[in-house]
């Protein structure tokens, strides 16, 4: 999804998918330098990548309209290089798995964000490779 200028700055995009707008606040100090875009839903989300072409999207799974799963799926169809993370309250293992089934690369507890920045550098190194 970057384009040659984003790279050249060691600048990225990320879209940050969560209803409590607060939440998406409490997520940025974890993000390494770049440009953030908010939204609500996962139908927002779609007409945000669309729109913004950002390299990651930090994706909640329990929201109203679309949830992130639905969303995840949805994004990974249309958008194939976008990378997503789930960051959720759900832990359960069946959780992890169908995110990660559906395309996302990484999945982090709401509680565990410092987890955030080293996955974040070990996918952009995984994707540069």
């Amino acid at each position: 999804m970057s384009d040659g200028s984003q790279r050249a700055s060691g600048t990225e995009k990320f879209l940050i998918v969560d209803d409590h707008a607060a939440f998406r606040q409490t997520i940025r100090p974890f993000l390494p330098n770049g440009s953030v875009i908010e939204c609500g839903d996962g139908n927002q989300a779609l007409d945000a990548c669309a729109a913004e072409r950002p390299d990651w999207v930090l994706m909640d799974i329990e929201m109203p309209g679309m949830d992130g799963l639905t969303a995840t799926r949805e994004l990974k169809r249309r958008f194939p290089d976008v990378r997503v993370i789930i960051i959720t309250n759900h832990g359960e293992e069946d959780m992890r798995t169908a995110a990660l089934e559906l395309g996302a690369v990484g999945f982090v507890r709401k509680e565990h964000l410092e987890d955030l920045k080293p996955l974040l550098m070990s996918q952009d190194r995984a994707k540069r490779m």
